[in-house]
């Protein structure tokens, strides 16, 4: 198989990767020859009928010891759509070549055993990453980090399911006193290991960092909520009235501020009465954006905050109120002094919500898990979970199954067991050619 691994043309370089059996074939009919293995060399390149193709740099790296597990060639071309389409056409017309399918290059590498499914994971948040911290986080699970975790918990859980089988085997069922002690070192082996297990499941998920947190902007009507998603958007995203009402919906915007991606939200304002149908509708919508939102800027009088874990009560319209003793009473309760007509507060807000999101972030060092793995690893807390006093915390057969199940559950993680029906959405995520 074949692909365009580059960009799309056109552009300076085009790479084409050829993986399989037939990819040392495919560089000596194009090239004439097979290159020393990893070393570049300069050819020109030309297709069945002799015609010239272009003068490209050959790639030679023999398998298994490749990105895919098998033998590997690559083509570094001028990056124009013709140079390209007529490698294409050449490659296409030798016996045993195809086109690859999106994904089919990583695909192989994991079915061949050169990376495992959380390495293909990373990789594909890699290939998606916009942010820094998208790229750190992306790039810590495509190193392996979740999976060199994983292979510690399973050697731990090994060893512990080796203990109870040697107890099973060995042990004197009569001997009470023997028997239930075995079965307490075990459980206490257990109750750690599920310990590590939710430290990490009490860590930030991957989706907060690839989705962006939400951030909604909330606050009774002409409070400047509009104003101010114009200023941090940097567009006139929503229209700005002194009308009441003029915002009935949740109107969203991407934003990434210091490398963190965010999802900035305008809401319809938030008032008791005087509200007609559809604006009730905006209002509703708002307050449920409200509570599912990671962090909260308040617009209107500290009073009227809504109950939220991380709020950002702000003073706005600054260059409004100036001189209201009221007015000067409120903002003094509240974090900060904004007009986002003028700019005034503006990086003191952009320095205020960058540090409240990085709270909901991975400390470095830390690597989030995706959803597909927290649940496994989810599963395997609870099968390592046992009460003391049940049947179970004496029964040794029970707590070997429950050490078995908790390990079926971590090879979900990494391994192959039970992920077949996920693979095709998975590598297909990749482009034509990674």
């Amino acid at each position: 198989m074949f692909a365009l691994s580059s960009g799309t043309p056109p552009a300076a370089i085009g790479v084409v990767r050829i993986s399989g059996s037939r990819a040392g074939e495919a560089l000596t009919a194009l090239a004439g020859r097979l290159p020393a293995p990893r070393r570049a060399s300069l050819a020109s390149l030309q297709d069945a009928a002799g015609a010239p193709l272009d003068r490209a740099l050959l790639l030679w790296f023999p398998g298994p010891t490749t990105a895919t597990g098998e033998d590997l060639a690559e083509l570094h071309l001028h990056g124009g759509r013709a140079v390209v389409a007529a490698v294409a056409a050449a490659l296409a017309a030798l016996p045993g070549l195809r086109h690859a399918e999106p994904g089919e290059f990583t695909r192989r590498a994991f079915l061949n055993g050169r990376i495992d499914l959380a390495e293909a994971e990373g990789l594909a948040d890699l290939l998606a990453a916009e942010t820094e911290s998208q790229r750190v986080q992306a790039l810590a699970l495509a190193s392996g980090h979740v999976s060199r975790a994983v292979a510690g918990w399973q050697d731990r859980l090994l060893a512990l399911m080796a203990g109870a089988e040697a107890e099973l085997n060995f042990a004197d069922e009569d001997d009470v006193e023997v028997y239930e002690g075995a079965a307490q070192r075990l459980i206490a082996g257990m109750a750690t290991l599920g310990a590590e297990l939710g430290a990490w499941l009490a860590r930030p998920a991957a989706e907060v960092i690839a989705e962006g947190l939400s951030v909604v902007i909330a606050g009774p009507p002409n409070a400047g909520k509009s104003t101010l998603i114009n200023a941090l958007a940097q567009r006139e995203l929503a229209i700005v009235s002194p009308v009441e009402g003029t915002t009935r919906d949740v109107i969203e915007t991407p934003l990434a501020l210091d490398g963190i991606a965010m999802r900035f939200s305008d809401t319809a304002g938030l008032r008791a009465e005087g509200a007609d149908a559809i604006e009730a509708i905006g209002i509703d919508r708002a307050k449920a954006a409200v509570e599912a939102a990671d962090i909260l800027l308040w617009l209107g009088p500290p009073k009227d905050v809504p109950e939220h874990p991380r709020a950002i009560l702000i003073a706005a319209q600054a260059d409004r109120w100036r001189g209201d003793a009221a007015a000067e009473a409120d903002a003094a309760r509240c974090d900060l002094t904004l007009s986002a007509a003028t700019g005034e507060g503006m990086d003191r807000l952009h320095a205020y919500i960058v540090e409240m999101a990085r709270t909901l972030l991975p400390r470095e060092g830390e690597t989030a898990l995706r959803q597909r793995q927290r649940a496994a690893l989810a599963e395997a807390k609870q099968w390592l979970a046992i009460e003391p006093g049940t049947r179970e915390a004496g029964d040794l057969i029970l707590i070997a199954e429950r050490l078995r199940l908790a390990a079926a559950a971590l090879d979900r993680i990494t391994g192959r067991a039970g992920v077949e029906d996920m693979l095709d959405a998975l590598f297909g995520r990749f482009c034509i050619g990674k």
